[in-house]
């Protein structure tokens, strides 16, 4: 039963470890996106923070935080 425990711990600390830090656009940033797994905008009128998790060519996940208006703006 211990070792099943101890099994298991591993298993999810190295899922911990895979666990990848959100990037901050920068302008002129060079970006290499081959594929938006999701997207969050902000709501509202206002500029807000939203996020996209994407793959590069290399099939390796990033997540990007950026600024922009939120989806709800009609001019």
């Amino acid at each position: 039963m211990k070792r099943i425990a101890y099994l298991l711990a591993l298993g999810c600390a190295s899922t911990l470890a895979h666990a990848e830090t959100p990037e901050q656009y920068h302008y002129g940033m060079h970006l290499d996106i081959a594929k938006v797994i999701s997207q969050t905008l902000p709501q509202g009128c206002e500029t807000g923070e939203a996020r996209m998790v994407y793959l590069d060519s290399k099939g390796e996940q990033h997540t990007l935080i950026y600024l922009r208006m939120g989806e709800d703006c009609r001019y």
